[in-house]
């Protein structure tokens, strides 16, 4: 079998008394899109940030390509691009001229340049911005900019710290598909994000949640995790609609989903007909209740229900 891209064998990080990634055990595969997956503070950015050896860990090992990345930082470099939420472009450089110096600090050969920035060009839409200063480029385009300086040297694998945070559906749309365009060529991703609609996008997924993982799976197979059904209510004043359905009983789990709630029901029709007549009484129904197909955010919220003993998962 071939060996994982990536390995975490009890990875560990503590600031003082705080423990943000608290023995993370999982594998990527060569050529995989793996998603770590969670709110603000679960402990992605610590996570990537000590793969990409720019924070030693606690406890535990993290390897790429065979590297231990805590006791070889440097030497884990030549096969990983790393892209933080902050990445370091340029702003009185332009597009080309901050390739270019990526291209110099991962010493990529001067006949090789050429056809590099054409590609990278091609599959980022950036050719006819290459004289454009990168302080005068959009939110998305910045995004795609920094993508293109770490893929100058052709890594092995890439760390993509919340690579589409903040930007425009679009170009959130236009990243993914450079993303899948590179694991089609064999590159390993690994990708964090707090979107957890982005993250049926991957081919395996890891639910983290306090520095632990609560679940990993493909999409699709985390999904089976939920029991009974999701259902959607549509009402003038869903917020006030969520706190009257989440006690009543066989109600496991609400959420909030624009002007609507998702919530999920424990024995299907029965729990169904008793939130319907409640919502009614008070006039918070506008629509029937309807089955809706559960997504990973509802996944998510009953993982996170199951750890707090007795507690009903509601944002």
């Amino acid at each position: 079998m071939t060996a994982p891209a990536v390995t975490l064998t009890g990875l560990t990080r503590r600031f003082g008394d705080n423990v943000a990634v608290d023995g993370l055990t999982l594998e990527v595969r060569p050529g995989e899109l793996f998603g770590i997956v969670g709110p603000d503070g679960a402990g992605k950015t610590t996570t990537l940030r000590m793969l990409a050896g720019v924070l030693p860990p606690s406890e535990g090992q993290g390897v790429i390509h065979g590297v231990d990345v805590g006791a070889d930082p440097e030497g884990v470099k030549p096969f990983i691009a790393y892209m933080s939420q902050q990445f370091g472009l340029y702003t009185d450089l332009t597009v080309r001229e901050n390739i270019e110096f990526y291209a110099d600090l991962y010493r990529v050969p001067k006949a090789e340049r050429p056809a590099r920035l054409e590609r990278l060009f091609a599959f980022s839409n950036l050719g006819p911005f290459q004289d454009r200063l990168a302080g005068k480029l959009s939110g998305g385009m910045k995004q795609k900019l920094s993508l293109c300086c770490a893929l100058i040297h052709h890594p092995k694998i890439l760390l993509l710290d919340e690579p589409t945070f903040g930007v425009d559906p679009i170009s959130r749309r236009d990243l993914w598909l450079i993303l899948h365009e590179m694991v089609e060529e064999g590159v390993t991703v690994l990708v964090s994000t707090s979107y957890l609609d982005e993250a049926e996008r991957c081919d395996r997924v890891a639910l983290l949640h306090e520095g632990q993982v609560l679940a990993m799976d493909t999409p699709d197979e985390l999904l089976k995790l939920l029991p009974g059904e999701v259902v959607e209510v549509v009402g003038p004043e869903p917020r006030k609609a969520r706190d009257l359905i989440r006690g009543l009983a066989g109600v496991l789990g609400t959420a909030l989903f624009g002007n609507a709630v998702h919530a999920l029901l424990e024995d299907g029709a029965g729990a169904r007909e008793r939130v319907a007549a409640a919502l009614r009484d008070e006039g918070l129904l506008a629509e029937e209740l309807r089955p809706v197909e559960p997504s990973l955010e509802d996944v998510f919220l009953h993982l996170v229900r199951r750890e707090y003993e007795g507690g009903v998962a509601d944002v």
